[in-house]
């Protein structure tokens, strides 16, 4: 073969190879297509962690699928109010939301395991029920009456106990107390002579400042500062037992999720786990500072009580069995963390419990 025919029939073959690609794009296209949807928050875009959780799963998503699965995030309030963002996905009004399970706790008690209750898992024991304890398989086939499925998208680990005008002491202290707390921790709260009261996260400070609550509970350091309560409640509790570790959810509607080709629902799967991650390192880094800085500014910690813990302890226990009692979907749930709660906790005070609290003695004494 000389040169010349070597060079041709290179070049005939190089066209065809590009050909080639012409022809298989269009049928790349047909497999990917280009779906949109609108995902409301129930969170303010000021609170970045939190509302930036759903914003960092529809990155991940977008670029899993080549642009092609795009999510829009839209902040509460733009499309629905915060608290009826899962409606809205019920509803088809949007096909996604990013909120807590347990703002629908009014519908019903259940709601309530896919966020936190009270003296219930910690972060670590939240992602293991729910990936390997089949607890994400429950929580769905529970949102299927209200056509919603969901997967975790983000936990703030253990949070706060709250912000106070006045401290807190005794269990009588907490009577007639006006709080800002969600969910099952109201219940509890109510039981013990408090008056709960359910307000989106962009509402809390004007209600705090003007005295129409006396308290308030929101996440913890980072986001705590940024809404400011430390200036009208100076007094900062700990811990927030009703909430060990407290997930949040992305929720799709039934119909629109089943009408994903199964690779986007895969890039959904991976986006949301790793958003999930993310938003706990992210207030991992970020609390520390926001602490101190908190302090800085005259905020006075304290711990709750033994009396108050354990008040707090026996209502709750008193509330679980009331619902145990009369909602067959609550109990099946509330037995299914309930078993898994009595076994992590026997491995965890055997491995972080010991390092940890060695870990912080040191710390204590000034030698890390």
């Amino acid at each position: 073969m000389d040169r010349r025919t070597f060079i041709r029939k290179g070049a005939l073959g190089t066209v065809a190879a590009a050909a080639g690609t012409a022809l298989a794009a269009p049928a790349i296209a047909q497999e990917s297509p280009t779906v949109t949807w609108r995902l409301t928050s129930s969170f303010p875009k000021s609170l970045d962690t939190i509302y930036g959780a759903a914003e960092t799963m529809a990155n991940y998503v977008r670029g899993m699928t080549d642009g092609k699965f795009n999510i829009q995030v839209f902040a509460g309030g733009e499309i629905v109010p915060g608290l009826q963002a899962m409606d809205a996905v019920s509803s088809g009004t949007v096909e996604a939301c990013h909120t807590c399970s347990y703002y629908y706790w009014g519908k019903d008690p259940t709601f309530a395991f896919g966020t936190a209750v009270p003296f219930g898992l910690n972060m670590r024991m939240q992602n293991a029920w729910f990936y390997y304890g089949g607890g994400n398989d429950l929580m769905n086939e529970f949102y299927a009456g209200y056509k919603v499925t969901a997967l975790p998208c983000g936990n703030t680990g253990a949070q706060m106990g709250g912000w106070f005008r006045k401290e807190i002491n005794t269990l009588d202290d907490l009577k007639g107390v006006k709080m800002r707390i969600g969910g099952f921790g109201g219940k509890v709260l109510e039981r013990l002579g408090g008056v709960p009261q359910q307000i989106a996260g962009g509402d809390i400070y004007p209600a705090l400042e003007k005295g129409t609550i006396d308290a308030t509970e929101w996440v913890g350091p980072y986001d705590d500062e940024k809404l400011g309560f430390y200036k009208v409640a100076p007094y900062y509790y700990y811990p927030g037992w009703w909430e060990g570790g407290a997930c949040l959810h992305a929720m799709f509607n039934v119909d629109a999720y089943n009408a994903l080709p199964e690779p986007y629902k895969v890039a959904l799967t991976a986006a949301c786990q790793a958003a999930n991650q993310d938003a706990m390192a992210s207030y991992d880094w970020k609390n520390p500072t926001a602490l101190q800085s908190l302090m800085a500014n005259g905020t006075q910690l304290r711990p709750f009580s033994q009396e108050v813990l354990d008040g707090c302890f026996a209502a709750a226990n008193e509330v679980y069995a009331e619902f145990d009692a009369s909602n067959p979907a609550f109990k099946k749930i509330h037995d299914s963390q309930w078993a898994f709660r009595k076994e992590a906790y026997l491995w965890m005070q055997l491995s972080e419990y010991n390092y940890d609290t060695y870990m912080m003695i040191q710390q204590r004494n000034g030698k890390l």
